[in-house]
């Protein structure tokens, strides 16, 4: 297991200054993560960033990451219901009203129930310190807050037919402008293995570096899945089934050969149009290698014994 040091956790300053930075090093704007990601396709290098001693999180993975700052993290976003363009998103989510908010939960399950904010605000939560990587192969370590989804799923007694969750985003294009467009089938979908989703490291996130997560960010709850590529960290969530058979996902059903439904991080596996053996870390100059799930295979490596990884992508 890989340590996390407090100079890994990417600052809220670098996070939310992301934008100009990648303006600066001349970073592509178009990008196919949707997601958790916010990232231009092979990302230029980044400005050192400092270190220091490291700390215990095993929650987070215990990996070795400075935190991204406040201003990187919602200042630069991939949220297609709102824009094509990352530095569009902030502006046209800003006063998106997340406030009232029902998250219906349902399927093969005993006891099926509608979610109010106030009834996911009452889950305890806890920060957790993860990296994302994003599939176009940039990376951030974020201090989420939130709960482990498995506390919603055992809320709602999955029954023994249920093996895999999905997780549907709020359709509602005259709030969100980007569903106008047909560049992806809308509502957004995404989806996990039971087993997957029940894991401890999956979260429900409802807020980040202590604050409330902003419309741009996904609010008011999302999913954070850390070992997995970013577009797997669906946003604005209002629906989550528990079902028999693999749910169509909107970006495997859009490019299969691309975007696969288990978008595991794995560096000997390259997207067909770059390499995963390597990523940039905001803030950071140069590149890293990159780690296979994310650097935490000690916690969900058990998940997939005897799943080719390279056929299940």
């Amino acid at each position: 297991m890989v340590k996390i040091h407090p100079s890994e956790i990417t600052p809220e300053h670098v996070y939310l200054n992301r934008r100009q930075f990648l303006l600066g090093a001349g970073a592509a704007l178009a990008s196919w993560a949707l997601g958790g990601c916010a990232c231009p396709q092979e990302p230029e290098q980044q400005p050192p960033s400092g270190t220091s001693a490291p700390i215990e999180s095993p929650q987070a993975g215990d990996l070795e990451a400075e935190l991204n700052t406040f201003e990187e993290i919602t200042g630069f976003n991939n949220f297609y219901e709102f824009s094509l363009s990352k530095t569009e998103v902030a502006r046209l989510a800003e006063g998106f009203v997340t406030s009232p908010w029902d998250l219906e939960v349902g399927g093969l399950v005993s006891t099926p129930r509608t979610f109010g904010l106030e009834d996911i605000l009452k889950f305890e939560r806890e920060e957790r310190i993860y990296r994302m990587r994003c599939v176009e192969a940039w990376s951030m370590v974020i201090p989420w807050d939130g709960f482990p989804l498995r506390k919603l799923l055992e809320a709602v007694e999955p029954t023994s037919d249920a093996k895999y969750v999905r997780f549907e985003t709020l359709y509602d294009p005259e709030r969100m402008p980007g569903q106008n467009a047909s560049v992806l089938d809308w509502p957004y979908v995404e989806g996990l293995r039971l087993d997957e989703a029940m894991h401890d490291l999956t979260l429900l996130a409802t807020g980040l570096y202590g604050k409330d997560l902003l419309p741009q960010n996904g609010a008011p709850v999302r999913l954070v899945v850390p070992w997995k590529y970013g577009f797997k960290s669906i946003k604005s969530i209002v629906k989550i089934d528990l079902v028999a058979k693999e749910p169509v996902t909107t970006w495997a059903a859009a490019s299969p050969t691309e975007y696969g439904f288990y978008a595991n991080v794995n560096p000997d596996v390259s997207h067909p149009r770059w390499s995963q053996a390597s990523e940039r870390r905001i803030g950071e100059s140069g590149r890293r290698e990159t780690l296979l799930f994310n650097g935490y295979g000690e916690e969900v490596a058990a998940l997939y014994e005897g799943l080719d990884l390279t056929k299940n992508f």
